[in-house]
């Protein structure tokens, strides 16, 4: 009498060839490796240069450029010191400028981005389509248009050379694309939510704000990362507002190490540029989780 694991085969048949898993072949392991050499290869390749400027910070300024490689005899650690105190003022006080002008920026563009996206995804009013489309083009508009009218009209208010013209804009929206993204978020939330808010008695604002902000976390997460990485490392628009040492930002400070007529300073300017660098990678070591998960909960709605 058959047993039932027989009578089974006989019923179903032998199991088709590709339907047994040998596991990875030769070919499998190789292409695997090949892989992740070109990969690294790559890496490498691309860490390259932020390796050799941390590795040329702690050179003295003349052997710089006569080192490529990343390879260290000595650590001249003076770098830091002198280009902590090279300027007119001390580096800490361009950090600061920077701090201050990243925490305004990153208040104004959560405050009125936030608004401005709730009013573009859940208010119906006239032209809205039309002023939606208008905003999105504004992303397509360069900076260096606007930043004559911008620079006559701060200008003439008295802001010019302090914090104003890098800080006031963000409390306009002018931000178009994380308006955009945080809309594309909103539209994700069930309206159910909005209905049930308002047989509650909530009008537009609570709902905003017990309803909206709570689950908009990824998105003003992801707002809030960007600010800060895009306004810290801004040069072009401090360049143009700030016109005195002690209100430099970092970025502009750093363009003081050089000189097109004396010896430009680059073991300091490297020192330096190697400490301004570490808030941004703590930004986004902490904050990488919180990025990945705004950009994939914003991407596909």
């Amino acid at each position: 009498m058959a047993t039932p694991l027989e009578t089974t085969a006989r019923l179903t048949g032998p199991a088709p060839q590709e339907a047994i898993h040998h596991g990875p072949t030769w070919r499998d392991r190789v292409r695997s490796v090949i892989k992740h050499i070109v990969l690294i290869a790559a890496s490498l390749i691309m860490i390259y240069p932020l390796l050799w400027m941390v590795a040329s910070s702690l050179r003295p300024t003349e052997i710089i450029f006569r080192t490529p490689g990343l390879w260290l005899n000595d650590l001249y650690i003076q770098n830091y010191t002198e280009g902590w105190y090279a300027l007119s003022y001390p580096f800490g006080q361009y950090i600061i400028n920077s701090f201050i002008v990243v925490v305004g920026a990153i208040a104004g563009n959560l405050f009125a981005c936030t608004l401005a996206a709730y009013a573009f995804a859940r208010l119906k009013f006239r032209l809205r389509g039309l002023w939606f489309s208008i905003m999105l083009l504004t992303i397509m508009l360069p900076f260096h248009v606007v930043i004559v009218p911008q620079y006559i009209i701060f200008n003439k208010l008295g802001f010019v050379n302090t914090f104003v013209p890098l800080i006031l804009p963000k409390f306009l929206a002018t931000d178009a694309f994380f308006v955009f993204l945080m809309v594309q978020f909103i539209r994700g939330i069930p309206r159910e939510l909005d209905e049930a808010a308002r047989i509650d008695g909530c009008g537009h604002w609570k709902i905003f704000s017990r309803v909206m902000l709570p689950l908009m976390g990824p998105a003003i997460a992801t707002t809030a990362i960007f600010t800060f990485i895009w306004t810290w490392s801004d040069f072009f628009s401090p360049l143009i507002y700030l016109t005195e040492p002690y209100a430099y930002t970092v970025p502009v400070a750093l363009r003081s190490f050089l000189s097109a007529t004396e010896g430009s300073n680059w073991g300091p300017m490297f020192a330096m540029s190697v400490v301004t660098l570490i808030p941004l990678f703590l930004v986004f070591l902490f904050g990488q989780r919180f990025l990945v998960r705004g950009i994939a909960t914003t991407g596909g709605k």
